[in-house]
Order: structure tokens, then C-alpha cells, then sequence
């Protein structure tokens, strides 16, 4: 497992390493520099990232929440005071653990363990949303298709889909894509 530890200060990244020390197999790296963040990770390509921001200003929480927008990996964040906005903003922006003054080195390996698992339950959400919006958006291409068909053929709904489906499987396509073809053709012929 690659790790990357973002800490301006070395002695609060050093409890984040010292809090990793029990892992095996697995590459730390530590980034103090905020300028070029983004790049940086991307050079590492970490499994995990863990920022470590102290008390920061509101600029610097934005800052790191335009940084966590940018990466897809696990991120952990570490500060010492919060408020309800800032939590919300840093969940909003991908933010898989958001820890309040809890920064402890017996404390470090089950924080990174929830935000992995946060993070995988999270990516999973996404994949399902995306293929349900697929689908539903294919059904609706289907459904349009069946009324062009309709109202041109004059076939009934069950008759319009058999036209479609058969056209499919003759040509060794899927139905969405004839639907798409109908669709199309409609409209280069004025409709629709």
C-alpha cells in the first residue's frame, strides 16, 4: 500500500508515520509543500492519502477541499478545531474521514481503515447511480423509439418493441442502439 501524508509540520507528520509504523508492505511518503499538491500525489499515486492540517484558516481548508475534489483515493483528513460547515464542505468534497482533534498514533490505523472502506462503499454508490442513470436513460431512448414507431406504423407498444428487438438481433445489435437509430432518423426527416 502506497501512503501519502500532506503536513506542513514535520513533528505532526511524524505522529501520523509513527501511527503507520505497524503496516506492512507499505511505502510512506510525506509532502510539507502545498504548492504543486495535486501534482505531487499524482506522482506518488498513493492508495490513501491523509492530510494532517492542524488548525488551518479557511482559505487553506478550501484549498485542500479543491485538492480532495481533484483526487480519487481514500482521503483522511486531521484537524484540530472544526464547525459544522467546515465538515459538511469536507464531505462534500470526497473527504472519506474527517477527524476532529484526533490526531494519536494509536488512533491513525483505524481512521485509515474506515476511510478506505467509506471510500470503497462510496465509489460503489457512484458505479450504481451511473449504471441506474444508464439504463434508465436507454429505456427512455427504447420508449421514445416505440412511439416514433407508433405513430408512423401505426403499431401498437408491444409491436413497436418486437420491431425494434427483431431488427436488433437481425443486424447483431442491442435495442438501444436501433432505438438510437430511429430516433436519429426521425429527426434528419423533420420530426421530433
Amino acid at each position: 500500500m502506497r501512503i501519502a501524508i500532506v503536513d506542513e509540520s514535520a513533528s505532526r507528520a511524524a505522529v501520523i508515520h509513527e501511527g503507520l509504523a505497524e503496516l506492512e508492505d507499505c511505502d510512506i511518503f510525506v509532502v510539507t509543500e502545498r504548492r504543486g499538491l495535486v501534482a505531487r500525489i499524482g506522482e506518488i499515486e498513493p492508495d490513501i492519502v491523509l492530510l494532517d492540517l492542524g488548525n488551518p484558516s479557511r482559505d487553506v481548508l478550501e484549498e485542500y477541499f479543491a485538492v480532495s475534489r481533484a483526487l480519487d483515493r481514500p482521503i483522511a483528513m486531521f484537524v484540530d478545531e472544526s464547525d459544522d460547515e467546515a465538515a459538511s464542505a469536507s464531505i462534500d468534497a470526497g473527504v472519506s474521514s474527517y477527524v476532529v482533534d484526533g490526531l494519536a498514533a494509536h488512533r491513525i490505523r483505524p481512521i485509515l481503515d474506515l476511510a478506505v472502506k467509506r471510500f470503497n462503499a462510496f465509489s460503489r454508490l457512484q458505479t450504481d447511480l451511473a449504471e441506474a442513470k444508464g439504463k434508465l436513460a436507454e429505456r427512455e431512448s427504447i420508449d421514445r423509439a416505440k412511439r416514433i414507431l407508433m405513430e408512423s406504423r401505426g403499431f401498437s407498444e408491444p409491436q413497436a418493441y418486437a420491431e425494434l428487438r427483431k431488427t436488433a438481433m437481425n443486424q447483431g445489435r442491442r435495442i438501444v442502439d436501433i432505438a438510437e437509430a430511429v430516433i436519429t432518423a426521425r429527426q434528419l426527416m423533420g420530426g421530433m
